[in-house]
């Protein structure tokens, strides 16, 4: 009798325990679906063309597919400091598989992370637009991109690369420091990019914004000049690679040119 009753306390509590799991999921679908409708009623009353409500309904399944409608954000909000920093350590170790910030100190690389915004791309969407601002640097988690040069060359991208790296050089060189220790910030202008990025599969990522990035060069500038930094920075960076090809073909049409011309003026001249 007691190994009867014992297996039927276990039972109603197996019971009980799917109970509440359905309910969740229950929970958690009649929210995909009321968030479903409140998109397709807010597109509707905006009056979307069709091309467009089409890659909205994708982001919204690829978000969803990705978060599972959970909010990281509030669940770290109540947490203590140190248990942010070392969740943020975790789920942010793909920073060390980057070569600019395989190089950088752990302090540096904790003010990155508390900086860091999660961002997801679905497949088509374009990152970095050529002749655009660059406004953020965006390093890949999951998926693949293409980085399009203004020549037509196409270099891919994927897990553990970063697009719009070119920001951490910029945003060092704009501003510079008197002998007094005082900081002179440059005029305000936007960086120009030379290529575009899109995204050939639907991508998960983390961006550091320009504000943010100028926050941390700022605390950090005397590490990030070191000549180990920039020099990890110009021969890694796709975008540094890139103008010194462009510069390369260009001093060598120049000196092309200049022989042709002392050819022809040793022809003249005979």
């Amino acid at each position: 009798m007691g190994i009867i009753g014992l297996g039927l306390l276990l039972f109603a509590r197996l019971i009980g325990n799917m109970h509440n799991f359905l309910q969740a999921l229950d929970r958690r679908r009649t929210e995909m679906m009321l968030r479903q409708r409140d998109v397709e009623q807010w597109m509707s009353h905006r009056l979307l063309p069709d091309d467009i409500r089409k890659r909205v309904r994708e982001a919204e399944r690829f978000n969803w597919a990705a978060t599972r409608g959970v909010k990281e954000e509030l669940i770290f909000e109540n947490m203590p400091d140190d248990i942010q920093r070392d969740i943020k350590r975790h789920l942010f170790k793909f920073l060390k598989k980057v070569w600019i910030f395989s190089l950088m100190d752990e302090l540096i690389l904790d003010a990155i992370r508390e900086r860091l915004k999660q961002r997801r791309y679905i497949r088509s969407s374009t990152v970095l637009r050529r002749k655009g601002l660059v406004e953020k640097m965006v390093f890949i988690v999951r998926g693949e991109m293409e980085s399009i040069g203004e020549d037509g060359s196409v270099l891919p991208l994927s897990e553990g690369d970063v697009c719009g790296e070119e920001l951490l050089t910029w945003c060092l060189e704009r501003s510079s420091v008197d002998p007094d220790g005082t900081r002179i910030k440059m005029p305000t202008k936007g960086l120009v990019s030379n290529r575009s990025v899109r995204c050939v599969t639907n991508v998960e990522a983390f961006s550091l914004s320009v504000a943010d990035l100028e926050d941390v060069t700022s605390v950090f500038s005397r590490f990030l000049r070191s000549n180990r930094v920039q020099g990890a920075i110009r021969y890694e960076s796709p975008y540094w690679r890139l103008r010194a090809a462009m510069q390369i073909q260009v001093a060598w049409r120049y000196r092309k040119k200049r022989l042709e011309r002392k050819k022809q003026n040793g022809d003249i001249n005979e």
